[in-house]
């Protein structure tokens, strides 16, 4: 199962426009040792099972697949909790303290 492409847009939107150091907190958890380094990070795509991240290291681009924490998902809200928990993790593993949700 996918999402409709109006649903990936519109969090893709979010995504990059209001959260881009989330997207590479998100990044650097969780991709290759070669992505630690990267300044910055873009939502590239999502589906029931994970979300992707595209960054680019000296040249050279990385792609960051990252399964949801709770497994597949087929709602929409249920992206929103995936990704703020994706968050949560990649605060954790980088010994970030994370800002409050609302």
């Amino acid at each position: 199962m996918t999402f409709a492409p109006e649903i990936v847009a519109a969090v893709l939107h979010h995504m990059n426009g209001d959260h881009p150091d989330d997207n590479l907190l998100i990044a650097r958890a969780f991709g290759p040792d070669e992505v630690a380094g990267a300044s910055a990070a873009t939502m590239t795509s999502l589906d029931e099972s994970s979300g992707v991240w595209s960054t680019t290291v000296d040249g050279v681009e990385h792609t960051v697949r990252v399964p949801w924490p709770n497994g597949p998902i087929s709602e929409r809200p249920e992206i929103r909790r995936e990704v703020v928990a994706l968050y949560d993790a990649a605060c954790a593993k980088l010994g970030v303290a994370p800002r409050p949700h609302e």
